[in-house]
């Protein structure tokens, strides 16, 4: 499969699981609301409810935090640069797309991100932005043209 039909698939994924995430965080976030009102007299009880509504407002939290993931994809999609390393710009590789649809980062930037050597990754790749025949000399204000 070429990789503009597997990016379309991908598409697709996302699509489908932004409108299930958001199903259930509209789920997640009615069940809160509501958790307030039953209340019970035991002390037990209102410990139980405690922890569960901890566990349910975290849940709440990644979900929330998934759905912010996938919509930046779709935009990316939009704009043409998913599937792209945000870092260097390599193409990131299909199977990790696969396995998380919305990474923005190909493996060894991930990783690099991870040991906290993320910025001198970007610094290492200076070349690439400032792009071919570069000397690395600072001009001078006497060479610029004036008009």
């Amino acid at each position: 499969m070429a990789r503009k039909d597997s990016l379309k698939k991908m598409h697709d994924i996302l699509v489908t699981r932004r409108d299930a995430m958001r199903r259930a965080l509209a789920g997640d976030l009615s069940l809160l609301k509501a958790l307030p009102e039953q209340s019970g007299n035991d002390v037990v009880d209102a410990a139980l409810d405690a922890s569960q509504d901890e566990i349910s407002s975290q849940l709440a939290e990644v979900e929330s935090r998934e759905l912010a993931n996938i919509e930046r994809a779709l935009e990316g999609m939009r704009q043409g640069t998913y599937g792209n390393c945000e870092v260097c710009s390599s193409k990131i590789p299909l199977a990790r797309l696969q396995a998380l649809p919305y990474a923005t980062m190909c493996i060894e930037c991930q990783r690099a991100e991870e040991t906290g050597d993320l910025e001198a990754r970007r610094e290492a790749d200076w070349g690439r932005m400032v792009g071919p025949g570069y000397s690395g000399v600072d001009a001078s204000s006497a060479d610029v043209e004036t008009t």
